[in-house]
């Protein structure tokens, strides 16, 4: 998987100047090269999805692009490979729906913003608001202009009135994963993540699931990638993503069917 992750990012980087590169490599191998753009929260549930689906489906090469939700939007706007798109948020998927960019989408999944403490924090949250305290030096959060989490972060934060309070306590990640590790690290002593993420980690634990009123909904919507030159296998799988199968993976990891 990581090979295919390396493959993906250098596609991603100089697809530009070698639009063909990985077409040839798939066509070499016999197999048709599906790249799916999904949320970096994602990355644990596709990647048990995608041993089943290639166990099934041997001509199938799938290869993930973990990233932002608005990092991957940006790429696929400008051109990068892409035959799908699992967005950790409404905002990206609606821009590249508005820009042209993808045929046939909807919404998959739904999730929880959690704030994640070290495991062996001693500390006790019942509101957001304690973040302010003292005893927390540094609030870990995504990027609000590309982390869906951050946004939704930034949103209780401001709903409770404690956003401008804490900037000098907050530490930006370029996505949910990059948050999850400053905590387990220890170089944040809370972080805003998904209860899906915060699920993975043995080094964390939830100390306070965020009311969802305030923020906005947390959907995943998956969609096709209108530039697709595999139009038939990226419908394959953008079905299979909606079977039993799938989304009893999905549930197991701690997401809600939409």
């Amino acid at each position: 998987m990581l090979k295919k992750l390396a493959m993906v990012v250098m596609a991603v980087a100089l697809f530009a100047a070698t639009p063909l590169a990985t077409g040839g490599k798939a066509e070499a191998a016999g197999k048709t090269q599906i790249i799916v753009s999904a949320a970096a929260s994602l990355q644990d549930s596709l990647d048990k999805i995608a041993v089943q689906y290639e166990k099934a489906h041997p001509n199938i090469d799938l290869v993930f692009n973990y990233a932002a939700s608005g990092t991957l939007q940006k790429q696929i706007e400008q051109g990068a490979p892409a035959d799908l798109f699992f967005s950790a948020g409404d905002k990206q998927m609606k821009a590249l729906v508005d820009g042209g960019l993808i045929s046939t989408h909807k919404e998959l999944l739904k999730n929880q913003l959690v704030v994640v403490v070290p495991a062996s924090s001693k500390t006790k949250l019942t509101t957001i608001s304690q973040l302010t305290g003292s005893s927390f030096k540094k609030v870990a959060v995504g990027q609000p202009e590309s982390v869906p989490a951050g946004q939704y972060a930034q949103q209780s934060l401001t709903f409770k009135k404690i956003w401008a309070p804490l900037q000098s306590k907050l530490v930006f990640g370029k996505d949910v994963r990059a948050v999850l590790s400053y905590v387990e690290t220890g170089n944040a002593d809370a972080g805003f993540v998904y209860k899906t993420d915060a699920l993975t980690s043995s080094k964390v634990k939830i100390a306070l699931t965020v009311a969802s009123f305030a923020h906005k909904p947390i959907n995943y919507p998956l969609g096709i990638v209108k530039s697709t030159e595999h139009q038939a296998e990226a419908e394959a799988f953008y079905a299979y993503l909606q079977t039993s199968a799938a989304t009893s993976v999905f549930k197991s990891y701690g997401f809600l069917l939409y």
